[in-house]
């Protein structure tokens, strides 16, 4: 289904069918092309906010690459797709996290994109920066089909005692059972973000085109957390769906 191209033309009435202002792109080929591309589309389509793109970040010539991607404001930050590497320590090498040492004094993000069996890792790695903004992606990517929460839920609650580290409510649709999820599948695990993150440090992350793969459209996926979120504030909901967002990306700077 998402055998195709999705552009900023087709993402911007979906915005505004959920009275959104924007979206962040994030990356999705380790590939400096893509993530140029990606900052080109920045500036060409307000609806583009920022960028989070990917760099080989334990090339022995970072310096002079995160030099030429930064002199374009549009990237807020970077990703590696860890949860494809097949060393669940991955996190931990010394090469790694010096690239990413590199980051902070950049203003750069850097986005933890893992599987639960990494988030041991992942609490060493974010304890190791403490200098480093972090967003978590997708929750860690609980098992949701399985409802198996005890693989997920310490690790968890442990990365998030971390005060630099934030997390996107995102990408859940795809861990549950695809097109036939009930939005109480859901709640247990929204629930402990909201508790372990407080409404700071969580934001709204659609994960489009992706989604579609285990939902029917853009909408029902924001629907499934501005529904959850009505028990919050108005301006705990304004957080969760732009401000922290805007904050912790520096967009609008």
């Amino acid at each position: 289904r998402i055998a195709a191209d999705f552009l900023p033309n087709d993402l911007e009435p979906l915005l505004s069918s959920c009275h959104l202002d924007g979206a962040i792109a994030v990356q999705a080929r380790s590939s400096l092309d893509e993530t140029r591309f990606l900052v080109e589309l920045a500036r060409q389509n307000d609806c583009v906010k920022a960028v989070v793109g990917w760099a080989d970040l334990c090339d022995a010539n970072l310096d002079h690459v995160l030099d030429e991607l930064c002199q374009d404001k549009e990237l807020r930050g970077l990703r590696h797709i860890v949860q494809d590497e097949p060393d669940d320590q991955f996190l931990l090498r010394n090469d790694f996290q010096d690239g990413v040492r590199k980051l902070a004094d950049r203003n750069l993000v850097y986005e933890i994109l893992i599987y639960p069996r990494q988030l041991d890792a992942a609490v060493a790695f974010v304890s190791a920066l403490p200098d480093q903004p972090f967003v978590l992606d997708h929750l860690a990517k609980p098992d949701i089909k399985n409802q198996n929460v005890d693989a997920w839920q310490l690790g968890f609650d442990g990365l998030a005692q971390f005060e630099q580290v934030s997390c996107k409510v995102s990408g859940m649709v795809t861990e549950a059972k695809w097109n036939h999820w009930q939005p109480d599948d859901f709640r247990h695990y929204l629930d402990s973000a909201l508790e372990a993150f407080g409404p700071d440090r969580l934001m709204f992350g659609s994960d489009w085109p992706v989604c579609l793969l285990a939902a029917n459209d853009y909408a029902d996926v924001y629907q499934l957390v501005a529904k959850w979120s009505e028990s919050l504030s108005d301006s705990e909901q304004q957080k969760l769906f732009g401000d922290n967002a805007a904050r912790i990306y520096g967009i609008g700077k």
